[in-house]
Formats: C-alpha cells, sequence, structure tokens
C-alpha cells in the first residue's frame, strides 16, 4: 500500500468539497475531480485555461465503477476494454445520463480508462465513487507534465494536492483514443498504445 490512511482521508475529503487533485498515470500526469462536482470540474477548466469545448474523460481503478457513465457497450468496446483495460487506451463511446454535460462539453459522447499505476487505482480506492473526471496536468497546448516535479511546476499552488509517485512513475506518452462507436473502432488520437481495428 503506498498511500497512508492520513493521505486517503485527506484525498477523499479534498474531492468531496469541490477539490482537484493532480496524481501520477501509467502515461502522464493528471488532474482530476469528481464527476458529480460541478465546481470541481470548473476548477480544472480555469486551472488549465481549457476551451469549454474540450471535454473531460473518466477515470478508475475498475471497469465496474465506469459503466453506468456510459450506455451498453457494444461487442467492440467490451472487445477493447478486455485487451488494453488497465492500460493506456481512453475509449470513446456513448455516455448515460449519468454523466453530466459539464464534462463532455456537450457531447454525447465521453472517454473512459483505466491507468495501469498501482499509485493512482489506490486513489481511486479513496475517491468518492471510485471516479475522477480528468485531463492532464498541464496548461492548454503545453507539454502534458511527465514527472513529480513537472507536475509541480505546471499545477504549484493552482491545485488543492499534489500526490507523489512513490517510484510508480509515468511513461511520459499520452494514451492512445479510440472511438467505438457503431461497433467500429476510430483513432482519435494516437498514442502510445497500437490498437488493432
Amino acid at each position: 500500500m503506498y498511500l497512508s490512511e492520513e493521505l486517503r482521508k485527506k484525498i477523499k475529503d479534498l474531492l468531496d468539497n469541490g477539490g482537484v487533485i493532480s496524481f501520477v498515470t501509467d502515461t502522464v500526469w493528471g488532474l482530476g475531480a469528481l464527476p458529480s462536482s460541478e465546481k470541481g470540474v470548473k476548477k480544472i477548466y480555469d486551472i488549465k485555461k481549457r476551451e469549454a469545448k474540450k471535454p473531460l474523460i473518466l477515470m478508475s481503478n475498475k471497469i465496474e465503477n465506469l459503466l453506468p457513465y456510459v450506455k451498453p457497450l457494444n461487442d467492440k468496446a467490451k472487445e477493447l476494454i478486455d485487451k488494453h483495460f488497465p492500460g493506456a487506451l481512453t475509449l470513446v463511446s456513448e455516455k448515460s445520463e449519468e454523466t453530466p454535460n459539464y464534462i463532455t462539453s456537450g457531447f454525447d459522447t465521453v472517454g473512459i480508462r483505466i491507468p495501469d499505476n498501482k499509485v493512482f487505482q489506490e486513489i481511486c480506492e479513496a475517491t468518492p465513487g471510485g471516479v475522477l473526471a480528468t485531463t492532464s496536468a498541464n496548461l492548454s497546448n503545453e507539454p502534458s507534465a511527465k514527472t513529480y516535479e513537472q507536475a509541480v511546476e505546471n499545477m504549484g499552488e493552482k491545485v488543492d494536492l499534489i500526490i507523489e509517485d512513490f517510484g510508480q512513475t509515468a511513461n511520459g506518452t499520452e494514451s492512445t483514443v479510440a472511438s467505438v462507436l457503431n461497433n467500429k473502432v476510430k483513432i482519435l488520437r494516437q498514442g502510445i498504445l497500437k490498437v488493432i481495428k
């Protein structure tokens, strides 16, 4: 176990109160707030100076936590999840009514991912509901943070908490983003993972 009970409680309390945390994943460093917290999500956009038309994605340590946020998955989505979760794949699928419009910028789809990083997975265990609305830890159009030091440099006082990586470092390349609408795979962003269509 990487996170102390004290740190887990701090994470829970901050998120419950609309806070924003920064954390390691298997790819790059991220920012996160509770999906149910419009205050926290708005703070992420403000911190990053992110355009409102760019959606956030939902990340967790378990697919069961993410399923309520999407409509029933098609066969291609299930196939990719079985093959690549946890890992560096963000899957874009039709969202359910559970997913607020302020996360998806009004789109009827949402990206879901389970990073393959033990520290991140413990953070999810401390997160109410186990799901974070996330994006990378950098100002818009600037490079993503690849290390704890870069996350501190990028986000510093702007976020409520930056959680160290306890040696479980990010590999430094973004996830591959793939849409699975109509049972067809379409690569929206080529990242570290090469997805088979």
